[in-house]
């Protein structure tokens, strides 16, 4: 069994005397906190923090990290508090364990809920401190070499929350080789037989092809030593998702995959690395299509190298990757290099970068976090936020700006900056508009056009892949809305209050707080804002704001005057699209809980229940200043003959109107029924289209639709 003496020998390599002591001393305080505790294979508990810290002494991470491996789970499972740890081990260590232990202190409804709230916690400490996810990886990746002793449904239940949250994380920060492990391990737990016949699979490929790897390799390292350049040719092999992925990815059974083995060349410097790809692709040639140049434009976790796969011996494909030692290193560690390179007293620029890197990655959480409704929703954003990276596009200005595969010109805004993406209005990809849903590809300029007052649309969530962007829109239509919904609540107030010869500005502000009191609610704008949203009716809050203000009159009357529109629509005042409702036509208000107004027709035949309740049904009257455009619905019955479709666009057209949508059902062979649903200014103008289409010779009878 490994033990604090073995730990303390591996770390006098790195570490001084006095911090080896010091993560002596945090191991005795955990040994005699976890007393009496077991894990469930029956060793001692304390095992278990020990190996996380071996874990992180591989990655030669510093003494506090170490120290707060032993003591991680100390606040959780044991008595002792934050304060007793930091004035034993400090404030800074104290923080690192608080950072990765649960919330044990609250009773969650289900366990999302719960998994959700504390891993917003964690993120909440990884902005004070990236060590903190550091140790928390290396926890899991001992829980998880370490599942057998658990049920299985357990053993599934952890093991996919690793690989949907921890494996990506590990990824994005480039720690590959906890990475590839946690992979493995959670394929493994979810889908053990499939992880066993693959693995039998590969050993016995790799026995059957032993000769041709060996061949390979060699041949690779002549060709570097006959052009005198530096390097090493290691074999490397696919891990088993990897492998099980691309299976099910391509539908290709595993004796069909040809890449299984690859190799890495690891070399000096940058320079000598396009050499010897040079090298490689003068001995065998390139696959078309499959070079990545990852040294000029590294991932979003600091990751650089070259990829290149090649036609080899009898045309199997060998796919090769070549990188400097330094790019190897933070391959392997990722932002645990920054540490790494530390500890040999050396600053590092590719390990301070992934740092930096992180911390950035980090910020966008919090941002996110901000933005979100809830934890659930967090954790949901920071899922889709760790699918893996794609797409390279560039700003005006040739900087890189890198994006998941099938991201659209608005994660691309927003990946600017938020205010960008909160008022972009068009986009111009390579010197060419291009709609705003546009999925970009690698190598296209990308350029946001802005305008002042613009605001995000709904629709942007039906094509936005990016949690940054998805979660900015949310709460930019949040707070779009609560606007909306103030200013028609001030509106439909002040409208209900002059029947009782008050407004708003005459009230009171003690009986306004007096019923804002009665009805459990923070502020006017709470108030005004349920009214807008159409959970509470304007007139039955004026009549209690009336019964408790002193007036000499309070009469109500029938004559309260209709509310103008003005046909600008926002998050409450929606148009239906049952009537279609035209400036020109009489309008009705109907007040949808949830929804604010919804403008009819005052014929539309959906009204009658409205009309049961007179509450949330008021006259609305059209603004003298229109001028939107308004979809209309029309029936046509016409004589089927070919060209129809063509001739009436083309009328349309001339009639300065646009058709939106079109649908031609045959009654019988000589009649055909035609929908239109066209946009136009108003009545006028629908009168003069309807009276163009009557004239034609083929066109029985034209109906407007919705009445």
């Amino acid at each position: 069994m490994f033990t604090i003496d073995d730990l303390s020998d591996r770390l006098d390599g790195y570490l001084t005397v006095d911090e080896i002591a010091q993560v002596r001393r945090a191991f005795y305080y955990a040994e005699q906190a976890h007393d009496g505790q077991h894990r469930r294979s029956g060793e001692p508990y304390v095992t278990h923090p020990l190996a996380v810290a071996n874990i992180l002494a591989n990655m030669h991470m510093d003494y506090q990290s170490l120290m707060a491996a032993m003591l991680h789970d100390v606040i959780e499972d044991t008595g002792i508090t934050k304060e007793a740890l930091s004035r034993q081990f400090g404030e800074e260590v104290a923080e690192l364990v608080d950072g990765v232990s649960k919330l044990t202190q609250i009773t969650f409804e289900d366990k999302a809920v719960a998994q959700a709230e504390n891993f917003q916690k964690m993120v909440l400490a990884m902005s004070r401190d990236i060590r903190v996810i550091i140790v928390k990886l290396a926890d899991r990746l001992h829980n998880m070499r370490t599942l057998g002793a658990l049920r299985p449904d357990k053993k599934r239940r952890i093991a996919r929350e690793t690989l949907e949250i921890y494996s990506r994380i590990a990824g994005r920060l480039g720690i590959n080789t906890i990475r590839v492990e946690l992979e493995d391990l959670s394929f493994q737990a979810i889908h053990p037989m499939r992880a066993e016949r693959i693995q039998r699979a590969v050993v016995k490929a790799r026995g059957n092809r032993r000769s041709m790897v060996r061949h390979v390799q060699s041949t690779l390292q002549s060709t570097l030593d006959g052009d005198e350049l530096p390097g090493t040719v290691m074999g490397r092999q696919k891990h088993l998702l990897s492998i099980y992925r691309k299976m099910r990815d391509q539908r290709k059974p595993f004796n069909e995959l040809m890449d299984v083995f690859g190799f890495r060349i690891v070399t000096d410097r940058v320079d000598t690395c396009y050499r010897i790809l040079g090298a490689v692709h003068n001995l065998y040639k390139p696959v078309p299509g499959r070079f990545k140049d990852y040294i000029a434009i590294p991932k979003a976790n600091g990751y650089q190298s070259l990829h290149t796969t090649l036609f080899g011996p009898s045309g199997i494909p060998i796919e090769v990757q070549i990188r400097t030692r330094e790019m190897e290193a933070m391959a392997n560690n990722g932002i645990a290099a920054h540490w790494l390179y530390k500890a040999g007293q050396t600053d590092r620029p590719i390990a301070m970068g992934s740092h930096a890197r992180a911390r950035e990655w980090v910020r966008g959480l919090l941002e996110m976090q901000r933005h979100a409704g809830n934890s659930l929703e967090f954790i949901e954003h920071v899922k889709n936020d760790l699918f893996p990276d794609d797409a390279y596009v560039f700003t005006p200005k040739g900087d890189i700006m890198e994006l998941p595969r099938g991201a659209t010109a608005i994660d691309f805004a927003y990946a600017v900056h938020t205010d960008i993406g909160n008022s972009c209005i068009a986009c111009r990809i390579d010197r060419h508009l291009a709609p705003l849903s546009s999925r970009l590809e690698s190598g296209q300029t990308v350029e946001i056009i802005t305008a002042p007052g613009a605001q995000p649309n709904l629709a942007w969530l039906s094509f936005t892949i990016t949690a940054k962007a998805r979660s900015a829109v949310r709460h930019a239509l949040k707070h779009q809305q609560r606007n909306d919904s103030v200013a028609l609540g001030r509106r439909l107030l002040n409208q209900a209050l002059t029947s009782f010869n008050l407004t708003l500005e005459t009230l009171s502000q003690a009986h306004i707080d007096a019923l804002l009191k009665a009805l459990t609610l923070n502020s006017l704008d709470d108030l005004l804002e349920e009214i807008g949203l159409g959970s509470r009716v304007a007139w039955s809050v004026a009549r209690r704001l009336a019964d408790s203000e002193p007036q000499e009159i309070q009469a109500h009357s029938d004559d309260q005057g209709a509310m103008a529109i003005s046909g600008a629509r926002n998050m409450v005042i929606s148009f239906a699209r049952c009537c279609y409702p035209l400036p020109g036509d009489t309008i009705v208000g109907n007040l949808s809980a949830g929804r604010g107004i919804v403008v009819h027709r005052s014929e539309c035949g959906n009204l009658e229940d409205c009309h049961e309740d007179p509450e949330k049904c008021f006259p609305l009257q059209w603004s003298e200043t229109v001028e939107d455009d308004f979809p209309v619905g029309l029936r046509l019955e016409i004589e089927t003959r070919r060209g129809l479709v063509a001739e009436l666009a083309s009328l349309i057209n001339d009639a300065e109107a646009n058709i939106e949508r079109i649908n031609i059902e045959e009654r019988d062979e000589r009649l055909s029924i035609v929908h239109l649903t066209l946009a136009v200014r108003n009545r006028v103008h629908l009168a003069r289209i309807i009276k163009r289409i009557r004239n034609l010779a083929y066109v029985g009878r034209v109906s407007r639709t919705g009445s």
